[in-house]
């Protein structure tokens, strides 16, 4: 009986070693689902969840590299508009020739030709200024924001940069410079609006990928609570059970042994 209790204590020790040695090598408290089924279903949950959360973040900075590169495209219509509308004023001067006015205008066309080139622009494949709304994921839940889209396709842009077939201006600095003045400016002012609006969702997203950041630390921080070993708490338990076990070993030799005083009477 000694031997046999001896033994099933010796074989308890030396599961509970293996178990501890298990977690310790794999860094994690649940090496089975046995070992804490609630806990593993939450902590699956949280791995889910966080998985989510990166995944919305990740489609927020692409966001932010096509707004970035949105508004620096702009910056440079801003640019070619602004020398437009100082070609447009310098046109209006008495003394310029003809041709010195008609230096003005392929200037002038040369950058309203880069203008229009500017609206094909992609990001990806995507459409920089096709005027379409992007929505942007910003949870893990599929919650979305939408980026208002930019069109230097519109009027208010084309009434600036209007090229004829023949890839003259369709604005002539020599009989409507003030014409033109006032069609720069409008595309001016709608640029100022544009780069506002595009401004405006580079912040938004930002804070919002700031916040989901936050969130999946916290995530990974509850999920490691349930997951992830005590290393100086099971490196004690483990050394204890080498103890039991040496101990067991020792004292299951020692009960094997006791019987032979009995066989000692019979002799």
């Amino acid at each position: 009986m000694a031997a046999n209790v001896g033994a099933s204590n010796l074989n308890r020790s030396t599961n509970l070693l293996n178990e501890s040695l298990s977690r310790l090598s794999s860094g994690s408290k649940i090496v089975n689902a046995s070992d804490d089924p609630a806990g593993l279903a939450e902590s699956m949950t949280l791995s889910a969840e966080i998985g989510q959360t990166n995944a919305a973040n990740g489609n927020i900075s692409n966001a932010n590299s096509f707004l970035q590169t949105q508004d620096g495209y702009l910056q440079q219509v801003g640019s070619a508009l602004d020398q437009m509308a100082t070609l447009a004023v310098q046109a209006q001067d008495v003394t310029k020739t003809p041709g010195e006015i008609a230096d003005y205008q392929k200037e002038f066309n040369t950058l309203a030709s880069y203008i229009n080139d500017v609206a094909s622009k992609t990001f990806n494949g995507v459409s920089l200024f096709s005027n379409a709304a992007l929505s942007v994921t910003t949870d893990g839940q599929g919650g979305a924001f939408s980026m208002t889209g930019v069109n230097l396709s519109g009027t208010n842009y084309t009434g600036a940069t209007g090229l004829a077939p023949d890839g003259s201006s369709a604005i002539s600095l020599t009989t409507a410079s003030n014409g033109a003045l006032t069609a720069v400016t409008q595309a001016i002012t709608q640029l100022a609006e544009d780069r506002a609006t595009v401004g405006a969702s580079e912040e938004r997203l930002t804070f919002t990928g700031n916040e989901l950041g936050v969130l999946s630390n916290n995530l990974s921080a509850a999920k490691s609570q349930i997951t992830d070993v005590n290393v100086a708490e099971e490196s004690t338990n483990y050394a204890k059970y080498q103890i039991l076990v040496q101990a067991g070993t020792s004292m299951l030799a020692q009960a094997n042994q006791n019987p032979q005083s009995v066989l000692k009477l019979l002799q």
